[in-house]
């Protein structure tokens, strides 16, 4: 198979989709890789370290994009689609639930769409989510400890105080795997912690995880109001597998806090939990809803480039190398895991939450990946 991993185009995405590692993996089991020129520049891989792993350099994205296979890291920007191709595989993160029209992009040109964000296990594990997760988790209290800095535009507070001075009030909205990692970096700066979530169980394995030191509440709307109102940074983590994500923060609750204080919206890549929240970029990271800083950047990791790079390739490894070795059919009906990250299919969308946030028409994806000739709607 030839397969291409594309420079990417998102504003600030640094990273890139696959490491010298996996590129010399997938040659060594015969495949052609094709990588564009300097895609790899942000993490300093030089082209020569991709050429010395097996790939072939390509000038230009249009030649790129007639690789079989493409890996890459972000949703594909407007320039892409263009170049597409049907039947091409598109193994990236997609977000598609907040994104009508990048699915209906998709579904014109008759892709196979493979998500990264919801290729889950039987268990209800994310793994290719959960490393980016875990950086978007720890980047967000260190973005909101600067943020609060008084010459970024915040109250002046450090969060984790000094004796004789109180310290700062972390709220994070959502104990799932970034909301934890979140409250980790914050209980390491001092600050006081409160977690809020709707599941009775995590709350518990949140307490025991961190022995004391957060105090967990159920995620009532009252709860949350009344937490917000006194927070200096709230980090909203609140995730739902492939569907947009619940506004469980309202304008009335950040109009509460105090002027200066900090919300980062984690969940903003699929459409964010708060109503004041949008989108917002790395040249352009914040603005202010009644005096409080929002800070909404749907590829966080990519300030981390180098380390989520690495990270990421480790757990897209073994994937890539099945949809490379078997052919997209194949490897989804052996692996479970990849078979539920099928979002969009020859022209029909095969992810239920997907479809349900858009309106649109659910294909089980099993008439996909099962049946002798595909179907298409």
């Amino acid at each position: 198979m030839i397969i291409g991993i594309p420079r990417e185009r998102k504003n600030r995405e640094y990273r890139v989709g696959a490491t010298p590692a996996l590129v010399r993996s997938l040659s060594r089991r015969g495949h052609e890789v094709w990588v564009e020129k300097d895609a790899g520049k942000g993490v300093d891989i030089s082209d020569e370290m991709f050429e010395e792993a097996g790939a072939k350099i390509i000038d230009t994205p249009e030649k790129l994009w007639d690789a079989e296979m493409i890996i890459k890291v972000k949703e594909p920007q407007k320039e892409e689609f263009p170049l597409m191709k049907k039947g091409q595989i598109l193994f990236c993160f997609l977000h598609l639930a907040p994104t009508k029209k990048e699915t209906e992009l998709l579904k014109e040109k008759e892709v196979v769409a493979i998500a990264f964000e919801t290729m889950n296990s039987p268990d209800g594990r994310l793994p290719i989510l959960i490393p980016m997760s875990e950086i978007a988790g720890r980047l967000s209290v260190q973005i909101g400890a600067m943020y609060l800095q008084k010459n970024y535009g915040g109250k002046g507070l450090l969060l984790g105080g000094i004796p004789g001075v109180r310290r700062g009030k972390v709220v994070v909205v959502g104990g799932g795997i970034a909301g934890s990692e979140a409250a980790r970096m914050a209980i390491g700066l001092g600050a006081e912690v409160i977690i809020l979530d709707r599941s009775i169980k995590r709350l518990q394995e949140l307490e025991n995880r961190f022995n004391g030191l957060v105090s967990t509440l159920y995620a009532s709307e009252t709860a949350v109001e009344n937490a917000l109102k006194t927070a200096d940074l709230v980090v909203g983590s609140v995730h739902s597998r492939g569907q947009a994500t619940a506004k469980v923060i309202t304008k009335k609750m950040i109009a509460s806090m105090e002027k200066g204080s900090v919300f980062i919206d984690i969940a903003i890549d699929q459409g964010g939990c708060a109503e004041t929240s949008r989108p917002t970029s790395h040249d352009q990271p914040i603005y202010e809803v009644d005096g409080v800083i929002h800070y909404c950047v749907p590829n966080m990791p990519s300030t981390v480039a180098r380390t989520a790079t690495e990270a990421l390739a480790n757990v897209t490894a073994d994937f890539a190398i099945q949809l490379a070795d078997k052919g997209w059919k194949k490897a989804l009906q052996d692996d479970n895991i990849l078979f539920n990250g099928l979002n969009v299919c020859l022209g029909s969308v095969t992810n239920k939450e997907v479809a349900q946030a858009q309106g649109d028409k659910f294909v089980d994806p099993a008439l996909m990946v099962f049946c002798k000739e595909s179907l298409k709607t």
